[in-house]
């Protein structure tokens, strides 16, 4: 079932345009239009399969967030570079929080990250929605993983709340950080990593850019839109930080999303030299980086 908004979801503004088409390259190759609000500078997925109805386009074997295991090359490549990245994560909260404290994960996917930071002394939750990748998380621990929001005690508080790549994902956007920042300390650091469509492999690969990733991907951020974001929520970015792997897996799905029958090492070169040319681009545009995290803290 599909959903058409007559608002935008970030500002409730009901001035907005048609920016794009986009075809869903993963799984059911229908198009998707997304709408620009002319307010907040949003861009949004419109219309869009409903909550109830959206789980059948996650369903494809290289959605690998929700899988911690490795079947292939690309997956193989994609699960070194994450452990990669859970160290620079484990990092950026040291560096927020020397003192360690309690981390929520919401969307926490297999649990890495998580159990990584609970082994540098962090109290740890996560929410994960999806029962594949919630049942591998819970297999770490058997405590403090959740299907929701509404499962964790209405008055725990945490120092740092991460949402590394989910935030695109939350139907009702509004209600859920709204919730969100109730269990945030009032001290404590909201961090949000989202893909950049005015990244350089954005502009490069256009309607075929992986980052769209319609209609899983409901929202698509620019640092313009994040203002709005952090207005909207009564927030201050702090900070903002690049995620350089990213610029390299979303250029190699965007490779065979433009050329399905190219051959796999042409994909991997392509791929090695735009992610790069994102990266140098993100350096010398204002961190206009394949995707950016930003970190927010409680005005």
């Amino acid at each position: 079932m599909i959903e058409r908004l007559t608002k935008c979801p970030l500002c409730k503004s009901g001035l907005f345009l048609n920016s794009e088409e986009v075809i869903d390259h993963a799984v059911s190759k229908e198009s998707f239009i997304i709408c620009k609000c002319t307010s907040c500078q949003i861009l949004f997925t419109n219309p869009r399969p409903t909550y109830d109805h959206i789980a059948r386009y996650y369903d494809f074997p290289e959605y690998y967030s929700h899988d911690d295991s490795a079947k292939g090359l690309t997956q193989l490549i994609y699960q070194q570079v994450k452990k990669i990245a859970i160290n620079q994560k484990i990092k950026l909260l040291s560096d927020l929080k020397p003192k360690k404290g309690k981390l929520l994960d919401f969307g926490c996917g297999t649990g890495e990250f998580i159990f990584q930071a609970r082994k540098k002394d962090w109290k740890i939750a996560g929410v994960e929605p999806n029962q594949k990748a919630r049942k591998q998380a819970m297999a770490k621990s058997e405590h403090g993983i959740y299907k929701d929001l509404e499962a964790l005690d209405k008055n725990e508080r945490f120092d740092v709340i991460t949402l590394f790549h989910v935030l695109e994902h939350v139907h009702d956007i509004r209600k859920v950080v709204k919730r969100l920042l109730k269990h945030l300390k009032s001290n404590g650091y909201l961090i949000i990593a989202v893909p950049n469509p005015d990244s350089y492999d954005a502009k490069f690969y256009q309607k075929d850019w992986a980052g769209w990733d319609v209609p899983r991907h409901l929202y698509h951020f620019t640092y313009e839109s994040m203002k709005s974001f952090q207005n909207n929520f009564d927030l201050e970015i702090v900070d903002q930080k690049k995620m350089p792997f990213d610029s390299y897996y979303v250029s190699l799905l965007s490779e065979r999303y433009q050329n399905p029958a190219r051959s796999i090492l042409i994909n991997y070169l392509n791929a090695v030299k735009n992610g790069y040319k994102s990266n140098k681009f993100g350096n010398t545009k204002a961190g206009n980086y394949s995707s950016n995290i930003f970190i927010f803290k409680k005005k």
